[in-house]
């Protein structure tokens, strides 16, 4: 029983960053209202899920995501299971990338989360709009869709930086 290699409570704690940020994020519904600044919010949970989604799939289980969708829909006050949907259907995007992609680069994962989140505002408008009749206003999503896009190099490569410590991490 001894000779088990035991890893530290500091590298098993470190791997699970991303789904504590990911519930940090969905409880804190964070917006810049009180900035005064009226057209600026983005969708820091897409950005989260696509990332860590594509990079490093182990660190980010499906059920917690859509757990996360669920606390998100009673949060904000949308029609529950739809959040869930788009997390689950940025899961599928990413899994799909992840099979089809040969040789990743920074660009290409760029324009794949333009898509992705087009896609998943797209049905989410859709089915608020549509089956819901709930009043959307099509410029804020215009703007959040533009904000996310805009935001996620940056976030790209602070989630890049520490999913480099976690892997150096566990394999210590």
């Amino acid at each position: 029983m001894s000779s088990l290699n035991k890893a530290p409570i500091s590298n098993t704690s470190f791997s699970y960053f991303p789904i504590v940020i990911l519930f940090i994020s969905v409880f804190n519904e964070f917006d810049f209202n009180y900035l005064k600044i009226q057209y600026f919010s983005f969708n820091f949970v897409h950005i989260l899920i696509f990332f860590w989604t594509l990079k490093n799939p182990n660190h980010l289980g499906y059920l917690s995501i859509f757990i996360a969708g669920v606390i998100n829909d009673v949060i904000v006050g949308l029609p529950l299971g739809l959040s869930s949907f788009c997390y689950l259907l940025i899961c599928s995007v990413t899994a799909y990338l992840r099979n089809i992609t040969l040789s990743p680069n920074f660009i290409n994962d760029w324009l794949s989360f333009l898509f992705t989140i087009l896609l998943v505002n797209s049905v989410q408008v859709i089915i608020l709009d549509l089956i819901f009749l709930i009043q959307v206003d099509y410029i804020k999503y215009l703007i959040n869709t533009g904000f996310t896009f805009i935001f996620y190099p940056l976030f790209f490569f602070i989630f890049n930086y520490v999913n480099k410590k976690i892997i150096v991490k566990l394999n210590d």
